[in-house]
């Protein structure tokens, strides 16, 4: 995948909407200090998934959206989007048919946000599965700040290793297999919990075979009740004398 737009309003010190191309070869940004060169970097960081306040440069994610100069009023809301040409395929499955992919996120001061692709309501992790084993995305070895150059080459093994495995394309399997483990995981609690519900319901079904069995037993007993009832009214009615068939039914 290759950069191709990035549209930033309301972020930092992006007042109005700005639209920064990015044709095909190399780019270069450049302007004196003060300039905003920094912002756009960290606009492309925020885009892809950035989470980290330190990484944004700021105090709280509230600094990221334009607090207002001399003749401008603060916005209430950020928002940077990025257009990705989707030119050889890396893209996760259900974006390998689209030829761009745009990634839109929004922060509002209320403290709402929003992830989109394609201008669709999306989760963080899908925003970040677009750039996995692409060697892009917040925290890959592809945006490189001032003075860190240095923090990657002091890096440690862990950190190394991660480089490394964006670099050969291999994150994506990585990122599959801890999800298919935290799948297994979660069916085998799944099962242990519906193991669970299976023995309760086998005790509940014998107590309730048992209560049957004492009903079952209770209506045997009342019909043979009511069966020695009418037998016994039957003979009273052939022995007794009417009159005294009468006094005993009155």
């Amino acid at each position: 995948m290759k950069l191709k737009k990035l549209e930033i309003s309301g972020f930092k010190s992006f007042f109005e909407k700005e639209n920064i191309q990015f044709p095909v070869g190399i780019s270069a940004i450049v302007g004196p200090n003060g300039c905003g060169k920094s912002n756009v970097v960290d606009a492309l960081r925020w885009v892809m998934g950035e989470q980290s306040v330190k990484t944004l440069r700021g105090k709280s994610m509230e600094d990221v959206i334009f607090a207002g100069t001399k003749g401008k009023m603060p916005v209430n809301m950020a928002e940077v989007s990025l257009t990705l040409l989707n030119d050889n395929g890396s893209a996760p499955e259900e974006l390998k048919d689209f030829t761009e992919i745009m990634l839109t996120r929004r922060l509002y001061r209320s403290g709402e946000s929003a992830y989109l692709i394609n201008k669709r309501p999306c989760r963080l992790k899908d925003v970040q599965r677009v750039f996995l084993g692409s060697g892009l995305g917040a925290k890959s070895y592809a945006v490189i700040q001032q003075g860190n150059i240095g923090a990657i080459t002091d890096a440690g093994p862990d950190e190394r290793r991660f480089f490394i495995e964006e670099a050969a394309g291999t994150t994506i399997f990585k990122s599959k297999k801890t999800e298919a483990l935290r799948k297994v995981k979660t069916t085998n609690q799944n099962l242990l919990r519906i193991n669970d519900i299976i023995s309760e319901i086998k005790r509940q079904m014998a107590s309730l075979k048992r209560q049957a069995r004492k009903a079952q037993l209770y209506k045997t007993h009342q019909e043979r009740v009511k069966q020695l009832d009418f037998r016994l009214a039957f003979c009273i009615m052939m022995i007794l004398p009417k009159e005294s068939m009468k006094q005993t039914l009155y």
